[in-house]
Formats: structure tokens, C-alpha cells, sequence
């Protein structure tokens, strides 16, 4: 029987209460309010972050992209990775990866390709990144011959700086080829510190490691890489014409979360 640890908050369960989802427990609910408290906009990150996702697994499939890594995907809701990357390519090819045992339970959603592509789903923490690359290259769903868009999508910010994120992206990308792309979303800090440092504490104190990161800090992410414009931005700003804009647009204080698509070249490839 999966344990799906209700008595404790989970990252993903927590945003899919913010985002009005139902897969959530007490625990994880306790915590949203909390954090509402803190900052009462706080149930606005994880809607712009969802649509940035849309728009920028939109804009990898028109680039030519047909295989993504999606790493901490969280609960399936549609339209997902799969859903709008199948629509533009229906032999587009998907491996979703989070460690929340509910997640693991409604892995079958995630499962639900086009029959001309593939999904899969692997069980794994961002932290060990070789036993995602091994269960990766095992599933035999990606070929990582090929380029791939690597997702790390509101996942970082719940590594602590003592996990050395920065080092896990780098080791993710070092297993891709030339050509595959990176698209991340972080929460920061620089508008509203002292709100976002009172939400981080509510999950600290709940066991879940919360370190919002300046813009500076989340640039090293993308130390080498090539930007796709516009460059790092609050994620409405992320190409809105490629998705419906939210109607009024919020401000980048309540949104407080930069987006960015970057293109992996590896030191000597050609560009």
C-alpha cells in the first residue's frame, strides 16, 4: 500500500490546493493557509507559473522538440506537458519524475498519450540525479542521443542552497545533447521579501525547505546557456502571445516568480 504521508505538507499537493485542485490533506492545507497569511497573493504564483509552463512546452514543440524531462510535475491537471506538447506533435514523447506518493498514485493521468507518443513516469527526488538518468535511460521512453527540454518547473526553490542546485541542473544538462533546452520557473524575493521569507518560514516549520532566490541567484542557473528572448522574466512577461493573458494582468510583486528557456550548447559545440 503507498503511504502518502498526509500528516506532513508536500510542495505538490500544496500547489494544487493554491491552484483550487482537490488531491490534498489536512497537512497540505494547513500550510497553503498559512502561507496565505503571510501573503495573501500567494495562490497567484502558482497560476502564472502553470501557464508559463503551457507556453514554453508550446514553444519547444514548434521549435522541433519532441521529447521532455519534466522534473517534480506535481498533480496532473490538464491541459499538461503532454497534452499541449502532443497536440502540436502527437509523437512528442514525455517522462514525468517527482518523489509524492500521490503523485505516484494518479501516475495512470500522466500516462495518457497520444498512441503516436509516449508518456512514462518515474519515481525519483531532483537530489539523486543519477538514479533519474539511470531510470531514464532504462524506460528506453527518451533518447537522450537527442535534444531534450529539460522542465524544472517551481521545483528549485525547494532545494536549500546546501543541496547545491546549481550543481544538480548542471549534471542534468550534462547528460543532454547540443540543441536541448532548459525552462525554469523560481520564486523570488526581490519584490516582497519579508512576505516571502514569512511563507518560507511556515514551510520550514513545517519540514519543507523553502529558499526563495534573488534574480542574481537564479541567473547562475543559467550560466552558459543560451537565453531564448526575452531573457529571464516575471512569467506573464514570458511571451504572452503564445497563451491568453490573465485578465486584469497581475503585478510582478504578487506573481514574484522569473521564468527563462534556455538553449543547452556544451563548451565546444558549435552554435
Amino acid at each position: 500500500m503507498t503511504d502518502l504521508q498526509t500528516h506532513r505538507p508536500h510542495p505538490a499537493r500544496v500547489y494544487d490546493y493554491l491552484l483550487g485542485g482537490k488531491d490534498n490533506f489536512a497537512a497540505d492545507r494547513e500550510a497553503a493557509e498559512r502561507g496565505l497569511k503571510a501573503n495573501p497573493d500567494s495562490r497567484i504564483p502558482p497560476r502564472e507559473n502553470r501557464l508559463f509552463l503551457r507556453r514554453a512546452v508550446r514553444f519547444l514543440a514548434e521549435q522541433g522538440i519532441d521529447q521532455f524531462l519534466d522534473i517534480g510535475t506535481g498533480i496532473p491537471s490538464a491541459p499538461n506537458v503532454h497534452h499541449v506538447a502532443q497536440d502540436i506533435n502527437s509523437r512528442a514523447r514525455i517522462v514525468y519524475v517527482d518523489n509524492d506518493p500521490i503523485v505516484l498514485a494518479h501516475a495512470r493521468a500522466l500516462l495518457t498519450s497520444h498512441p503516436d507518443g509516449k508518456t512514462d513516469y518515474i519515481d525519483a527526488d531532483l537530489r539523486d540525479v543519477d538514479a533519474i538518468l539511470d531510470a531514464v535511460r532504462r524506460s528506453g521512453t527518451l533518447d537522450l542521443n537527442r535534444p531534450v527540454g529539460l522542465l524544472l518547473i517551481a521545483i528549485l526553490h525547494f532545494l536549500g542552497d546546501e543541496d547545491d542546485p546549481w550543481g544538480i541542473v548542471e549534471r542534468l544538462l550534462a547528460a543532454l545533447p547540443a540543441g536541448s533546452y532548459l525552462v525554469l520557473s523560481h520564486l523570488t524575493g526581490d519584490f516582497r521579501p519579508e512576505a516571502w521569507e514569512k511563507v518560507a518560514e511556515v514551510y520550514r516549520n513545517q519540514g519543507v525547505t523553502m529558499r526563495v532566490r534573488s534574480r542574481a541567484e537564479i541567473e547562475r542557473f543559467l550560466t552558459g546557456l543560451d537565453l531564448v528572448e526575452p531573457g529571464l522574466r516575471i512569467v506573464p512577461a514570458w511571451r504572452p502571445d503564445l497563451g491568453e493573458p490573465t485578465e486584469p494582468a497581475p503585478s510582478d510583486a504578487q506573481v514574484s516568480v522569473y521564468g527563462a528557456v534556455a538553449r543547452y550548447r556544451p563548451a565546444g559545440a558549435d552554435k
